[in-house]
């Protein structure tokens, strides 16, 4: 790295970054036990909770210089704020982070590859749903034309790194491009009164999980709630500002409020962890923004998860059962430690005949997806993977569920990794929830 890039980065450390909360750490330590890259890096305080924000106060203090280590440090945390909810001070990590990485992302001169997944994938496909579905619906050409099967059977697979091999066996089946276009943008209450909510339907839920966001709207429904889904949203910039791209998220921020202050819903309802929690963050990401502040705080507060909504609602009172199964939950870390939410899902999961729910070891630790996590940094992702089917097997559980895409994908990827993808399945909770209601209908 070059001086001047130096000099910038850590100039934009000094802008960036907010200071007094740097000061609330008091390196008490209480975070460490709670952080897995300190765990799986042998204790190195490097790789901590409150020695990354050591390293981002000697930056703005000028004691160290932003180099490739600091770097590092800061790429290799999952971002999974699980330090936050053990944290006396209530040190707001997961800010610090996003402006850590936007100072960096700023000056720092990018690789190829990295150019490609911030200018293609996110800046050019991910804020536009219409990209979205054609670039989805190129991915379900490869899986129903045999080009899937061509690229396993030639080998061709085995030159690249075991995790994109091994998600390429376990992506779901991709709707068709008419299916992922004719979408409803209203869905009336089964009666002629009910709660109005709008739903956020995101753009990887919304494409390549298209089927747990019907599942997702006729829970709603049967719930009793007239359900408005606004054309216009987009990606909720969660990928844009964990990689530190903030004033993208921001834009993408902006059209979101947009879109749905119209909508005179109650609520705006969401059935991704990680999307849920950067929505409710758009009070924190537009709070210096005059035009947009008061707007962000009154969208974030209309934000819920499924999970919560159907509790209000009284949905575990129905009838709901499913063939006797053991059923253990891996919670999504954004919706436990971003968004306060875990005991619904499991109030859920055991209204239901036929479960028998286990509380798996450290449900509440990462699963190591992390947004793009898992493709970026592999080799820590796996090793919090193994850590995980550890203690799935220990539940003896033949169903995991979670409320996550990036959860989904990366137990689905543990499931096949272990060989067991013949007598364990895990599932969205919303999915399995609506083939609990219909299977006693």
């Amino acid at each position: 790295m070059k001086p001047k890039e130096k000099n910038d980065i850590a100039n934009a450390f000094k802008e960036n970054m907010d200071y007094n909360e740097l000061l609330n750490c008091t390196r008490c330590g209480f975070c460490l036990s709670s952080c897995p890259t300190y765990i799986e890096t042998n204790m190195d305080e490097t790789h901590s909770p409150r020695g990354r924000i050591a390293l981002m106060k000697a930056v703005v203090d000028g004691v160290i210089e932003p180099d490739m280590d600091v770097k590092h440090s800061l790429d290799l945390c999952l971002g999974c704020r699980a330090c936050e909810p053990v944290c006396p001070s209530g040190v707001q990590y997961g800010h610090l982070l996003e402006q850590a990485r936007e100072s960096f992302y700023q000056h720092k001169k990018t690789s190829l590859s990295e150019k490609f997944t911030h200018r293609f994938i996110l800046n050019s496909i991910f804020p536009k749903q219409e990209r979205m579905i054609k670039s989805t619906s190129l991915l379900g050409f490869y899986q129903r034309s045999g080009l899937q099967k061509l690229t396993r059977n030639s080998g061709i697979l085995d030159f690249f790194p075991e995790t994109m091999k091994t998600m390429d066996k376990v992506l779901p089946k991709v709707p068709s491009r008419n299916e992922m276009k004719n979408r409803p943008n209203y869905l009336p209450p089964p009666q002629h009164s009910g709660m109005r909510v709008a739903f956020f339907s995101g753009c990887l839920m919304d494409t390549i999980f298209l089927e747990t966001n019907n599942a997702t709207l006729k829970l709603l429904q049967y719930a009793g709630c007239e359900v408005v889904i606004p054309q216009g949203q987009n990606c909720c910039g969660a990928l844009h500002g964990h990689s530190g791209e903030l004033e993208k998220a921001k834009e993408m921020a902006r059209n979101n409020i947009l879109t749905f202050e119209n909508t005179k819903a109650e609520y705006i309802v969401t059935n991704a962890g990680g999307c849920g929690a950067f929505l409710l963050d758009y009070h924190y990401l537009l709070r210096d923004d005059p035009l947009w502040s008061k707007r962000a705080e009154e969208f974030s507060m209309k934000i819920i998860d499924i999970s919560s909504i159907l509790m209000k609602l009284d949905f575990s009172s129905n009838m709901l059962k499913l063939d006797e199964q053991i059923v253990t939950y891996q919670d999504s870390c954004h919706l436990r430690n971003g968004q306060k939410t875990y005991l619904e899902h499991r109030q859920l999961l055991t209204s239901i005949q036929g479960v028998k729910y286990v509380e798996m070891k450290d449900a509440d630790k990462c699963c190591g997806s992390a947004g793009i996590y898992n493709l970026l940094e592999s080799e820590m992702s796996l090793k919090i993977l193994d850590d995980k089917m550890r203690h799935v097997r220990n539940t003896n559980a033949t169903t995991i569920v979670t409320a996550n895409p990036g959860c989904l994908l990366q137990l689905l990827m543990g499931i096949e990794r272990e060989g067991l993808s013949h007598t364990i399945r895990a599932v969205h909770i919303v999915d399995l929830l609506l083939e609990a209601l219909e299977n006693n209908n």
